[in-house]
Order: C-alpha cells, then structure tokens, then sequence
C-alpha cells in the first residue's frame, strides 16, 4: 500500500532531517536565546516576575487564539498572578477554565524537571476541560474514541480531507513510544534541544491522541521541551504568539509535512524560524523595560508633574499608542488634558531637563522622542 500520511511510513517515526540545511539557522537561535537569557538577568525580580507573567498570558491566550478560541484575559491573568505570588485576587471573578489553563502552562514550565508521563498528560487534559466545560466530545481526562480522526474542510458531500491521525488501535503503544523518546532524548547529547522541541511538537500533534485539544496540549508540550532545554522555569517569550502570526503557514506547514516522507527539514526550518521571531520579539520587549528603567533612575531627582510623567510613560511603553513617529505638541495636549500654552511649556521643561529630544523639523510638525541616558 503506498504511504499517504506520514504515519504510514514502513520507518515511521524514525525521523530524520538535514542538519546542514538547518545548523545556520539553528545557530542563529541558539545565539538569539543566550542574549535573551542574559538581558533577562539583568532585569530586577519584580519586572522579571511581571515579564514572565506578560509571558505566560500571552501564550495562553494565543493558543487558544489559534484554535478560534477567545479566553477572558482578565481571568486568565488573575488565574496566573495569583500562583505567582504577585497578587492577590477576588477568586470569584476567575473562571474554572482560567484556573485550568494557568494549572496546566504553571506545570509544564515550573515542573520542567519532573517527567512527563501518561498520568501528568491525562491530568492536563482534564485542566484544559474542566468539568464546567467538559462536552462528549472532549472526553476530558480520556483517549479518543474509535473513530477516525480526521481535520476536513469544504462540502459535507465532498469534503477535504488535511489530516488523518493514526488508527485507535495501537494509540496507546504510539503515545508510550513518543513519551519514552521524550523522556529519554532529554539526555541525547547530539540532539539539539530546539530541534527536540520541534520534533516533539510535530510528533504528538501527528498521534492526536485526544478527540479536542490536541493543538494546545503540543504548544503545551513543546514549552515543556524549551524550558527543559534552558534548565530553567522562567519564561520570557511566547511561541504560541508567533505561530497565531503565521496561522496559515502554521497549517500548511503541518498539512504538507504529515504528507511527506519522514525527512522533517521544512518544518523544522518553518519551527526554528518561528522561534526566532519569539525570541526576538522577546528581546526587544524586554530592551524596552530596562531602556525604561535606565530612563528614570536617571531622572529620578528631576522635579516632574503628574502630566509630564503620564506621557512619557507612554512613550517609554512604545507598542501601538506610543507614538513611533514621535510626539506632537497637540498629542502631548490629548494625552495629558492639559492647555496648549500648558503643553507647550511642558514640552520646554522636558526638553531642558534632558526627559525628550527634539526630531527633525519644525513649526507645527515639530515631534519629540524619549532622550534615552548613555
């Protein structure tokens, strides 16, 4: 019988792929992760506890963004904040499926060390669907049944058929298969731990041994093989977030490979690039709040109002409303609900004390940017 998913393989799943294809790119994550790690060390403990919380969220949240799935992010946060110790919370605002979800990330990353077993997979499960959300189709805590499993899309009458995992029959030897590579790889010195990671995500998510939640227990998975691969708990970027970038090439990618032969170097090109842009995305996020820190402990003795301090907190925190292209006096108006005379002598005395830089031009198009300390 020819082989049409990748399961079907007489080798299947003795994967293999073309390191020299991959080792430039490879490297380029490996470098980008190290300079994470050392700006991540240089961050106080509580923006480093804030960090990994904005961490964490995010990737929850995109997740399930990538299923079509939209979470109460106020609930998930409080759900997270409160295991981390950085706040207290109204238990009552915080649904069971927010407590389930921060249980399951807090695990996989914080309980990096401990092995992951059938028992701690089934336990997962179970947090990703509470009883309050539990349907026949989740069958939470449980395997998928007999039927085939099948992602289609198009007409009831002729659909297309993406994905078909393997039969139940032998699920449970696939899933013990993949489970003792897991462990066991942990210690395979000539395999890199990006490359495990992405290994692990495009195998169990092939198995799809459960009937719904597949998709989130691999990203779950393959932040558990990260952080084994760092040693460490702390989280400081969000893949999810770059996978719900590329959402569509994350699909495909997926689609064409579980077609292909066993050579696993177009996903692993299209997993390492993916987390090259998390990495980086994390890098500057984190440049941001040590270029904010620097910023006011040099101006910590400058005499401030309380208007003057709102809007370059708003520019410090850059992203969609901080004013890429810099700020005008009539924003600085907007923003700090002040005169335009006020504005104006506000913009003066931020200019005089160092807080802001003049760009380029003038009259009414005059816009300022932060004055970053050397």
């Amino acid at each position: 019988m020819t082989a049409h998913w990748i399961w079907q393989q007489p080798d299947w799943p003795d994967f293999n792929w073309q390191a020299e294809r991959l080792a430039p790119l490879l490297r380029e994550c490996v470098q980008t992760q190290g300079r994470l790690m050392g700006m991540a060390g240089s961050v106080g403990e509580s923006m480093s506890a804030q960090s990994e919380l904005d961490a964490l969220l995010q990737n929850i949240v995109t997740s399930s963004a990538i299923e079509g799935e939209q979470l109460n992010v106020g609930s998930v946060r409080s759900s997270l904040a409160r295991r981390l110790g950085l706040e207290w919370i109204d238990r009552e605002g915080v649904s069971e499926r927010s407590e389930g979800l921060a249980q399951l990330m807090l695990d996989a990353t914080h309980g990096f060390d401990q092995p992951l077993t059938l028992s701690r997979l089934l336990e997962w499960h179970t947090w990703l669907f509470p009883a309050e959300e539990a349907t026949f189709r989740a069958r939470s805590g449980t395997l998928r049944g007999d039927e085939p499993m099948q992602v289609v899309s198009g007409r009831l009458d002729r659909p297309t058929v993406h994905f078909e995992a393997p039969p139940r029959q032998g699920l449970e030897q696939q899933l013990e298969r993949f489970l003792n590579w897991f462990e066991a790889s942990r210690d395979q010195v000539s395999l890199d731990p990006l490359l495990r990671a992405g290994i692990a995500h495009f195998w169990f998510v092939t198995l799809h041994p459960f009937d719904d939640g597949n998709g989130r227990l691999t990203r779950t998975i393959t932040d558990l093989a990260l952080a084994q691969g760092e040693a460490q708990a702390i989280r400081f970027y969000a893949m999810s977030a770059s996978i719900l970038d590329d959402r569509a090439g994350y699909y495909r990618i997926l689609e064409s490979s579980q077609k292909a032969t066993l050579d696993l170097t177009e996903w692993l090109t299209w997993f390492l690039q993916t987390l090259l842009r998390s990495l980086e995305q994390a890098i500057t996020r984190i440049d941001s709040v040590l270029g904010k820190s620097r910023f006011w402990q040099a101006h910590r003795e400058s005499d401030l109002s309380a208007e003057q301090i709102k809007v370059l907190n708003r520019l410090l925190d850059g992203g969609e409303r901080g004013f890429d292209q810099g700020l005008s006096a009539g924003q600085y108006q907007a923003v700090a609900k002040v005169s335009k005379a006020t504005a104006t002598r506000h913009l003066a005395e931020l200019l005089e004390k160092g807080c802001l830089r003049r760009l380029p031009g003038g009259g009414r198009s005059t816009r300022y940017k932060i004055n970053y300390p050397d």
